[in-house]
């Protein structure tokens, strides 16, 4: 069995309410596509045809995925603006509960949250999982601009661990993205530093501590956190920093926290399971960004057992998620 815990759609109507938005970002209609922007910072090109229904169960069957999280990727509504962020996430939400409705073996659902408003985003999040069984809920690297671990934000994260709701981070364009915006970089590794940032600050300003249930998983092989847990520890072990809201080493948070495979790499995936050990690693594509093919082919290269091999394909969502 394998079970894809990133994998995206991006519904005609959220388009509709994204058209409204009179400020970054923005979409437009060129031809058959859909250019997205963020300023003059950066542009993505939407083609919806890679992201119909059809499509979509057809690379799954391509990879023999037999169920697919689906959420919506960048922008979230929350980075719309206010009039327009709960519209935004109901429209998502109300899509995939559609897809998830016609196709409740294949397909599951994480819910669009409007950060931007918490009294909203607490209501929005409850109907995602009471009314439309979904199984967890998107949040971006910063929210509107502002960052994850704002106070205004802590009652989101009290709800979704009481709702046993998991809170999977993914990406948006940096606030900082003007600095890299050459060569590509912001897709490239400005996403992954950025979604490093968001979870050390829940990290470091007690969030994950206040809120011991919450669980949370971080996309792309865990970003650069992995890779810098040494330096990162040192800087609150031995100097002392950063220490006024966590009574462990940043370490010890993240044995609690789920990294997904979206690295198409071996060595990083081998470094990733290294990291978080087998129960806390789940097989992810970002379809439609990226072949899910490619990490089914890298997971089975691994040099690792059967028995952990299942539980990165789907052990680990099905305990996590409650699916499959």
């Amino acid at each position: 069995m394998r079970i894809d815990c990133q994998s995206h759609v991006f519904p005609q109507e959220y388009i509709d309410v994204l058209a409204q938005n009179p400020v970054p970002p923005n979409i437009h209609q060129d031809a058959d596509s859909y250019l997205i922007t963020y300023g003059d910072i950066q542009s993505f090109r939407l083609l919806p045809e890679v992201y119909t229904e059809q499509q979509k169960l057809s690379a799954m069957d391509e990879s023999r995925i037999d169920i697919s999280l689906v959420s919506t990727n960048i922008p979230g509504p929350c980075m719309l603006v206010p009039e327009l962020s709960v519209a935004g996430a109901k429209a998502v939400n109300n899509f995939i509960a559609e897809l998830t409705r016609k196709h409740p073996d294949r397909l599951a659902g994480l819910a669009s949250i409007p950060w931007n408003l918490p009294e909203e985003a607490i209501r929005e999040m409850t109907r995602a999982k009471t009314d439309l069984g979904f199984c967890g809920s998107m949040l971006y690297s910063h929210i509107g601009g502002r960052p994850v671990d704002d106070p205004d934000f802590e009652p989101i994260y009290a709800h979704a661990a009481t709702l046993d709701m998991p809170v999977v981070l993914h990406p948006t364009v940096p606030t900082w993205g003007e600095k890299i915006m050459e060569h590509s970089m912001i897709p490239m590794i400005g996403f992954q530093i950025d979604t490093s940032f968001a979870l050390l600050r829940l990290i470091l300003s007690g969030v994950l501590e206040r809120n011991p249930s919450l669980r949370i998983v971080i996309p792309h092989a865990g970003g650069v956190l992995p890779y810098m847990m040494g330096r990162i520890n040192h800087q609150t072990e031995v100097l002392g920093r950063a220490r006024d809201s966590i009574t462990q080493p940043v370490s010890m948070y993240m044995k609690d926290v789920y990294l997904d495979t979206v690295s198409p790499s071996q060595q990083a995936l081998e470094y990733a399971y290294e990291f978080s050990g087998s129960d806390r690693l789940l097989f992810g594509s970002d379809h439609p960004w990226v072949s899910p093919q490619i990490f089914v082919e890298i997971i089975d290269e691994m040099k690792i057992s059967e028995l952990d091999k299942e539980k990165i394909y789907y052990q680990n969502a099905k305990s996590l998620f409650g699916v499959g």
